[in-house]
């Protein structure tokens, strides 16, 4: 290995290499083109890093001269473009190396001019490579590798045509190395056109799963995913998360009533610009954010320091985005858990997903009240803060806290002073509830008022209802049932707001445009009030008795149609090779006109006979020896289309005689043409007429 970089691989705390590493870096494969599938987590951006050196650097320690790169590294999303930027910095750092990144939604400027001062390696997403490609901004004839990691990825998200473009455009000497997390038939076919006797690396370990990573499937009730969400992180308090969701308004939702409960949490997702997307991932990085909500956007290639949680507030929609999205914990020996949000209707879907992906899962119960804060209590209890020596101002303030209070008060204040730091647990349903209808508390005590409109009035609940707010003054709550009959309509009222309603009415209990209520006694007889009777239907015109079939006359047959001739088609008499134009079979003549034969064109227009009443204005030879008027041709004089014949037709105008145009007042035009020349020993101010 190279002395550089073995030196920053210990300085950063490697002592042992992972699978991935050390196949990819053994000597035999120096130079060799790469296919490898490793598992998600594994070490993959250091792996490819190491492949690369020796092609990079040869028998160098250190690179010469910002030029033209060496290396271009394609990457599906912008996060894990700038992830393998940060990982090549450090892991190259000692060597000289200059690492420039092109990403969509940053200044592309600025990568320009980064790209003209010089770059040996260069990291990209595949649409912004090409476009600084296609502008002559990037220069591939010195490439001597290419990887293109999460290739499958990239290919599902449709860069297919941007990574063939890059390819055809690199040199045919380079490596090629293809690092994907599944190795499906496009990347076999990718790597078999653009590899050139590509070694076959595979790490994956058979259809184990993840040893790093803990799969729990939760059972929640339908209307406690939110608060069961909670409880996890309100358990696991102390450890990063990032809870994953299908869909950018699941995320929003997510982000506000998480940051409701006073966690620390932000959010990620495509609809986001590259700056805000960038602070969201360096807040989970820095600890000024513990909770990270976000779509699958960040299922690949993502590595926050210790993130020990993983939530899937809803299901994955299929096996592969459920390995990358657990992926992103458990890395590089870090133990972790991977939680699914699992609610009774989709119990069904999520055991097929963790059979299809030959996941084992633990299926338990969300945490409780009293399991969140036992956890708070050993939490409190084993942190380190009590072996800790006190300092002298610290020693006097305890004597004084001892010497006024019990040392029971000040356990407990402490105790009450540390809870309120964090938002109360939800108390949950059992994970079997199944949502019921909230039914109707009853009205409560009430009167009946009749009103004097009904069905025969047209009268609905709805314009009921805000004629007894308005002028009767109640509220609706005051207002239960409202039951419209023939000729009057019950209103079910309080019997607290009866009182109020009859005083605000009017003379003879008027309401409004001689609508009157009156209250009854009791409860009106519904059931026994008769409804009035549906007019009835004039009668109805018999429709005749359909005709039999049988009895239908047969369709009359078209005299006029030629009867088809029948017999063998016509057939070539010479062979294909000695057919000539004249020896082709002529056509069966059966009489009637063929639909390819030329028609013999129709008569002449003066060959034809004309009607005896026609006028003369519609005679052609009448009206070409008719008199014609001047300015006109064509038309006779006594023609209802002719103008007065002693007007001339004005001359064409000419384009080019521009004081002929007209200008439009306040409009377009030169000033001279809209203002009138002044004629000469003119006054000043002579404006001539017209």
């Amino acid at each position: 290995m190279i002395t550089p970089i073995s030196e920053a691989l210990a300085e950063r705390g490697y002592d042992t290499l992972t699978p991935v590493q050390q196949a990819v870096s053994a000597p035999e494969l120096v130079g060799r083109d790469l296919l490898v599938s490793a598992q998600t987590g594994s070490g993959k951006t250091v792996g490819f890093g190491l492949a690369i050196a020796p092609t990079l650097l040869a028998d160098a320690n250190q690179f010469g001269p910002a030029a033209a790169p060496l290396a271009l590294i394609v990457a599906p999303t912008r996060e894990l473009a700038s992830q393998v930027m940060r990982e090549l910095t450090w892991l190259y750092a000692r060597t000289g190396a200059v690492v420039a990144s092109c990403v969509g939604g940053m200044d592309m400027r600025t990568e320009r001019r980064a790209l003209e001062r010089g770059a040996h390696i260069v990291v990209g997403t595949p649409g912004r490579l090409r476009d600084h490609i296609e502008r002559n901004a990037l220069d591939l004839g010195e490439l001597r590798a290419v990887v293109l990691d999460e290739a499958d990825e990239m290919l599902d998200m449709g860069f297919r045509e941007d990574l063939e473009f890059m390819l055809g455009e690199a040199p045919e000497t380079r490596r090629t190395l293809l690092f994907s997390a599944t190795v499906p038939p496009m990347i076999a076919k990718l790597a078999q056109q653009y590899q050139r006797d590509a070694e076959r690396i595979s790490t994956l370990g058979g259809s184990t799963q993840h040893s790093d990573i803990e799969y729990q499937a939760v059972r929640v009730a339908q209307s406690d995913v939110d608060n069961a969400i909670f409880n996890l992180l309100r358990f696991h308090h102390d450890e990063s998360a990032l809870v994953f969701a299908n869909t950018r308004a699941m995320v929003a939702h997510l982000t506000a009533r998480l940051a409701n409960r006073g966690l620390q949490v932000v959010s990620l997702s495509g609809e986001l610009s590259q700056t805000e997307r960038t602070h969201a991932l360096q807040a989970m990085r820095d600890g000024r954010a513990r909770v990270c909500v976000a779509t699958d956007v960040a299922a690949r290639g993502i590595d926050l320091p210790k993130l020990n949680l993983v939530i899937h507030a809803e299901l994955p929609t299929n096996t592969e985005t459920l390995l990358h999205r657990s992926g992103r914990t458990g890395r590089a020996g870090r133990k972790g858990i991977s939680a699914l949000i699992v609610p009774p209707k989709a119990k069904a879907r999520a055991e097929r997903l963790l059979k299809w992906a030959k996941i084992s899962a633990e299926w338990v119960e969300a945490p409780s009240v009293e399991d969140i804060l036992a956890r708070d209590e050993d939490r409190l209890l084993s942190d380190p803060v009590w072996s800790e020596a006190a300092s002298d101002t610290e020693a006097a303030f305890a004597e004084k806290l001892l010497a006024r209070y019990t040392p029971e008060q000040i356990a407990a204040a402490y105790l009450r002073l540390y809870q309120s730091r964090h938002a109360a647990p939800e108390d949950l349903l059992p994970a079997d509830t199944k949502p019921t209808r909230r039914e109707k508390a009853p009205f409560g005590p009430s009167r009946w008022v009749a009103l004097s409109v009904g069905r025969a009035e047209s009268a609905e609940a709805r314009w009921l209802l805000p004629l007894l707010c308005r002028t009767g003054g109640l509220e609706k709550d005051a207002i239960g049932a409202i039951r419209v009959q023939d000729s009057e309509t019950y209103v079910e009222i309080a019997a607290a707001s009866v009182d109020n309603f009859i005083a605000g009415l009017g003379e003879g209990g008027t309401l409004e445009d001689g609508v009157t209520a009156r209250v009854m006694d009791s409860a009106p007889d519904l059931q026994s009030t008769p409804r009035s009777p549906r007019p009835e239907r004039g009668d109805r015109l018999e429709r005749p008795a359909r005709q039999d079939r049988a009895e239908r006359p047969a369709p009359r047959p078209r005299e006029d149609r030629a009867e088809r001739p029948t017999g063998p088609k016509p057939k070539w008499d010479k062979p294909k090779g000695e057919r000539a134009a004249s020896d082709k079979p002529k056509p069966r003549d059966d009489g009637a006109v063929k639909p390819y034969e030329k028609r013999t064109a129709p008569a002449a227009r003066e060959d034809r006979p004309k009607r005896a009443d026609a006028p003369a204005k519609y005679d052609r030879k009448a009206r070409a020896d008719a008199p014609k008027s001047k300015g006109f041709k064509g038309k006779p004089e006594s023609s209802s289309f002719s103008k007065p014949a002693g007007k001339p037709k004005p001359p064409a105008a000419d384009a080019r005689d521009t004081s002929k145009r007209f200008v439009a007042p306040g409009k377009g035009g030169s000033a001279a043409l809209r203002k009138p020349r002044a004629k000469p020993g003119a006054k000043p101010g002579f404006k001539p007429k017209g």
